[in-house]
């Protein structure tokens, strides 16, 4: 499926769900995605960790409603709705490669191509981030100086190496012919079929159906 399409029908259906208390639809939803999930043959203990995860919050927003809200009902639907979220969040990220994404975007959906290529470069630059941060705590130690997670001193360090590549990633994409609105090739041609669009508007009839029924 073409990403673009795919993140509006995620999109469409996470904004429906979130004007409709329907436990059925919540629930259709929920196991709808763990199939597309397996299907997809997703690494199943990175979607039982997120599950897990969301279990705390999840909980918590259901006992605030059974007990000083609008009870069972609306307990559960928040708890279900909250999954609904999780996985189908995870069903699009999990199957989606981000270069397709931007790709799609930028051709199918016509969004600037400074903020596609921007976000992909920001999207990759997170590894060198996360070992540079790694860089600054072990110097840190080697001074005597401990510098924890939550201190913004380490956060504050690795944002001054992420201006640093700023500046020699825009001078990159210069020198590889990157120009702002300038007509621009593509080695991928990202295509909208119309299974896409049949498969859109299908999955939103279902969702209408359920909420009509139920």
């Amino acid at each position: 499926m073409n990403p673009a399409i795919k993140l509006l029908l995620v999109f469409l259906i996470a904004f429906e769900i979130s004007f409709i208390t329907n436990i059925t639809l919540n629930v259709v939803i929920i196991v709808a995605c763990l199939a597309y999930l397996i299907w997809k043959r997703v690494n199943i203990k990175t979607v039982a960790t997120f599950c897990l995860i969301a279990l705390l919050p999840a909980l918590g927003i259901f006992f605030s409603q059974f007990y000083y809200g609008d009870g069972l009902i609306m307990g559960t639907a928040l708890f279900t709705r909250l999954y609904a979220y999780v996985l189908l969040g995870l069903s699009f990220s999990l199957t989606t490669y981000m270069v397709d994404l931007t790709n799609s975007l930028e051709q199918n959906a016509h969004v600037p191509a400074k903020f596609v290529h921007g976000v992909l470069a920001a999207i990759n630059l997170v590894p060198r981030l996360q070992y540079e941060i790694k860089v600054i705590r072990a110097n840190g130690n080697m001074r005597g100086k401990v510098l924890h997670p939550w201190m913004p001193t380490l956060y504050f360090k690795a944002l001054i190496v992420a201006i640093g590549w700023s500046n020699d990633l825009a001078q990159a994409m210069e020198s590889q012919g990157f120009v702002e609105n300038q007509p621009r090739t593509f080695f991928k041609i990202s295509k909208i079929h119309p299974k896409d669009w049949i498969i859109l508007l299908a999955t939103l009839i279902i969702v209408q159906l359920i909420i009509f029924i139920h």
